[in-house]
């Protein structure tokens, strides 16, 4: 099959929308904790990955007990303050990357994704950012991730200071806590 059939994800509609829903609850979870300031204090932290395909498991392995509730959340865009609610739950309680198709449907299991191979790196869209002083190990992970041929994006709310990120084919958004809301963002922190 050529190029010319396949569907360009990163640029369509709703996936772009789906894409905003997710920064915005990170971006949210982020400016509801408080006590970022606090020394020794360690906030919400998550990790997502928006996929095309039937399957990431060339490339994943699953991350243990560690599940998203499908139960209680199984579309990101469905219910918004739901999603908002649950992404902020498992953010203090989980750990691992959460799977969402560009449909907005969230995979049950927390996945680890594995480092890019040598071989591997030469079929992949050219790494457009190094990595920050500021990354640790699950922003790396999302920026190599981002890299992917079936991920249209991975964003990443940081644990330690509460950046929200949005890595996209090798290339990295990513604003401070004290940054996000902008003019809203009474606080500054």
């Amino acid at each position: 099959m050529g190029s010319e059939l396949r569907i360009p994800y990163e640029d369509h509609d709703g996936v772009r929308e789906l894409i905003d829903c997710c920064r915005y609850a990170l971006e949210g979870i982020s400016l509801a904790f408080d006590r970022w300031n606090e020394q020794y204090v360690k906030g919400p932290g998550l990790y997502l990955a928006v996929v095309t395909g039937p399957s990431i498991e060339r490339f994943a392995d699953p991350m243990g007990r560690n599940e998203w509730p499908v139960d209680r959340c199984r579309a990101v865009c469905l219910d918004l303050q739901n999603f908002f609610e649950t992404a902020g739950d498992v953010a203090r309680s989980q750990d691992g990357a959460v799977v969402v198709s560009v449909d907005g449907v969230v995979q049950r299991q927390m996945v680890r994704f594995t480092d890019l191979m040598p071989g591997e790196r030469d079929d992949l869209a050219p790494q457009r950012a190094e990595y920050e002083d500021w990354m640790g190990s699950r922003h790396m992970s999302a920026l190599d991730t981002s890299r992917r041929p079936n991920v249209v994006a991975t964003l990443t709310l940081s644990e330690e200071t509460g950046r929200v990120s949005v890595f996209e084919n090798g290339a990295m958004e990513t604003v401070e806590r004290r940054e996000l809301g902008g003019e809203w963002n009474v606080e500054g922190y």
